[in-house]
């Protein structure tokens, strides 16, 4: 009994536009899913961005509650030949590179924030398939 992959991350967000804007607009993530007020969901590769409004899914009747605040932390994995160009991509954008770091083993990763103060990172695909 193994786990295949985590499938969806969520993201608690104080404005569903401002996310859309950024994930959708400036990064490229289609958007597969959207509740106004309370919701809106990416595509991400293989994986689900959620991003809910908290309050919005605090009150949930049809599922079970859920919230939280404060800035969390997830990477998107990107090929290896990818990984400048992406670096690029953010840095056209106007977003800060908080701090790019090397892994060790030819791994690169970048780190920078979406509009909630969220970290996010881009890293490079085969970093955690080495060792432990």
């Amino acid at each position: 009994m193994d786990i295949k992959k985590i499938k969806e991350t969520c993201l608690y967000v104080q404005n569903l536009d401002a996310s859309k804007d950024f994930y959708h607009n400036k990064l490229g993530f289609k958007v597969i899913g959207e509740v106004a007020g309370r919701h809106v969901f990416f595509r991400a590769g293989a994986s689900v961005l959620l991003c809910f409004n908290p309050e919005a899914s605090k009150e949930s009747k049809n599922l079970p509650p859920h919230f939280g605040s404060g800035q969390l932390h997830l990477a998107f994995e990107v090929e290896q030949q990818q990984y400048e160009p992406w670096k690029q991509k953010v840095q056209d954008l106007g977003i800060a590179i908080e701090q790019e770091f090397d892994w060790g083993g030819g791994f690169l990763s970048f780190y920078f924030r979406d509009p909630d103060e969220h970290l996010l990172e881009v890293v490079m695909e085969g970093m955690w398939e080495r060792g432990g």
